[in-house]
């Protein structure tokens, strides 16, 4: 049996849970949009063409805020193509994707929709084929009340009232050679000082992220961040971050140990981004937005459902089947580890958005005329959102170890912890990367005295399955939460048992001592 202790202490926190943690990502990619969450004609859609099965999910998951509409896409995008009346709009060759995108769907649309939702919206402007003047003019459309002719033009398109778009990212990916209008981080760092300058002239409350690597193994990452952030510092709020994980050749220890990376990834990024900031003697703090991060299989699969493909065929088509990948019972333990790393690191990650929301590499998968459904990721993600409320306490975990080919020794229990001091609540989010054992946990918490447990849930493998057990269209409910039995609390101190590859959520009646 493995084993582990957590210690908690009421007076060691990291800050405030940042709501905008709990993000997601909507791109122009894909089925993501089209038949995703919009599908005009479908048995549940509104009279937006909004999918409301979609709509329900997304709420049920908690999203808080959501990037768009690009990812790759927005790089070579024209703004202006997504507004107006939809008869008018023109149909225009997608690179990024080798897609043909109609524009049926658009700014307005998508304001609409978040709404619905009840999410911020998180906007990118394209810094691949345009600049300075596409992206202050899109600040001026989207916020600016009236009175100037594009302010007027999006009265005149239906919105008298400003879209009020605070978070804006300073185009995508510009460090990777597949971005169109990919440049140096010299190039990108003055374009974006010069696009942030002239888009709060526009608009001065804004929070602008510029783009830090595209991933940790970037050949340029740690140097870029220096350079774009030497030319940007007192110019934007945030760098961003982007990871994704899946699991190469059967090697699943190192696979569900993705969180030490992400770990060394954001810590590695603070150091660089503070680095810059006492060379240049400023005073403000830049933080991080990890704007794409999830399980993917991008590698190992060859099948009309990946972009390479499509590309190679030469045919244009409307919102393929792009990366529609099917998450098991180990991706939804993974993204569990994942998001206690984000939450970790609450003091300097202030946004992070999961790629993407619905279809392509997504916790939401719906189909053309038919169902949605969630996908196994879709629960570490919900209940996280739903109970990691109040401040982020600092967990001293002493746990059994076990050897990885990438990390090395690694805790087999992996945990992050919240106390909710309105609602008298500390909220424990737990996994067992373990594939064989069991794990005892035994939790002190200092400070406070316990009552009840007023939840404790648990994703595992399901009984006569295996670890790789997804959900499908067919069998929509073969991973989700059960009830995590034998939880215990006495005193100052919490018992419980994780199941063998496990997630699991438990809340506990507190009060401070």
């Amino acid at each position: 049996m493995t084993s582990a202790r957590v210690t908690l202490d009421r007076d060691f926190t990291a800050g405030e849970v940042p709501r905008r943690i709990f993000g997601s990502f909507v791109e122009h990619m894909g089925r993501c949009v089209y038949t995703g969450i919009f599908e005009p004609g479908h048995p549940a859609a509104d009279e937006n063409g909004f999918r409301t099965d979609v709509l329900d999910l997304t709420r049920e998951m908690g999203v808080s805020v959501v990037r768009y509409p690009g990812g790759n896409f927005v790089s070579g995008y024209r703004w202006e193509d997504g507004v107006g009346p939809v008869s008018e709009r023109p149909s225009r060759l997608d690179g990024a994707w080798h897609t043909v995108e109609t524009n049926a769907f658009g700014l307005h649309e998508f304001v609409d929709w978040s709404r619905a939702a009840g999410t911020e919206i998180m906007e990118a402007v394209n810094l691949g084929t345009r600049g300075v003047d596409a992206a202050r003019e899109l600040v001026e459309y989207a916020n600016h009340p009236g009175g100037t002719y594009l302010s007027d033009l999006r009265r005149k398109n239906g919105h008298a009232d400003p879209f009020d778009i605070r978070l804006w990212c300073l185009g995508n990916e510009m460090d990777g050679p597949w971005q169109i209008g990919h440049k140096t981080a010299d190039e990108y760092g003055r374009l974006a000082q010069e696009a942030a300058k002239a888009m709060r002239l526009v608009d001065p409350s804004i929070e602008l992220v510029a783009c830090g690597s595209s991933g940790s193994g970037m050949p340029t990452f740690g140097a870029w961040e220096q350079t774009v952030l030497g030319h940007t510092y007192e110019h934007v709020d945030y760098v961003s971050l982007h990871a994704y994980y899946q699991e190469h050749e059967g090697d699943h220890a190192s696979f569900l140990a993705s969180a030490v990376d992400m770990d060394h990834f954001i810590e590695s990024v603070v150091s660089t981004a503070d680095a810059v900031r006492a060379a240049g003697k400023h005073s403000k703090r830049i933080n991080l937005s990890f704007d794409e991060w999830n399980v993917w299989y991008q590698t190992g699969k060859d099948s009309e459902d990946q972009p390479h493909v499509i590309e190679r065929s030469g045919v244009w088509r409307e919102h393929p089947r792009i990366i529609e990948d099917e998450y098991n019972v180990t991706d939804a333990v993974v993204v569990g580890t994942l998001l206690n790393s984000l939450l970790r690191h609450g003091d300097r990650v202030k946004i992070a958005n999961q790629a993407q929301l619905a279809n392509v590499i997504a916790p939401i998968r719906s189909e053309a005329g038919g169902p949605a459904w969630r996908q196994s990721i879709f629960w570490p993600f919900a209940r996280t959102a739903e109970l990691a409320r109040g401040e982020i306490l600092r967990a001293q975990v002493s746990s059994d170890r076990h050897e990885t080919a990438r990390f090395g020794d690694v805790d087999t229990v992996d945990v992050s912890a919240t106390w909710d001091e309105e609602r008298g609540r500390v909220a424990l989010f737990l996994a067992n990367r373990g594939l064989e054992e069991a794990a005892d946990v035994e939790v002190a918490l200092r400070g406070w005295g316990l009552g009840r447990v007023t939840r404790a849930e648990v994703l595992t493998v399901p009984n006569g399955a295996d670890r790789h057990t997804s959900n499908t269209r067919d069998r929509q409910e073969a991973v989700g939460m059960k009830a995590l039995e034998g939880v215990s609390a006495d005193g100052g101190t919490a018992r419980l048992t994780l199941p063998a590859l496990s997630w699991a959520v438990v809340e506990l009646e507190a009060t401070p001592a």
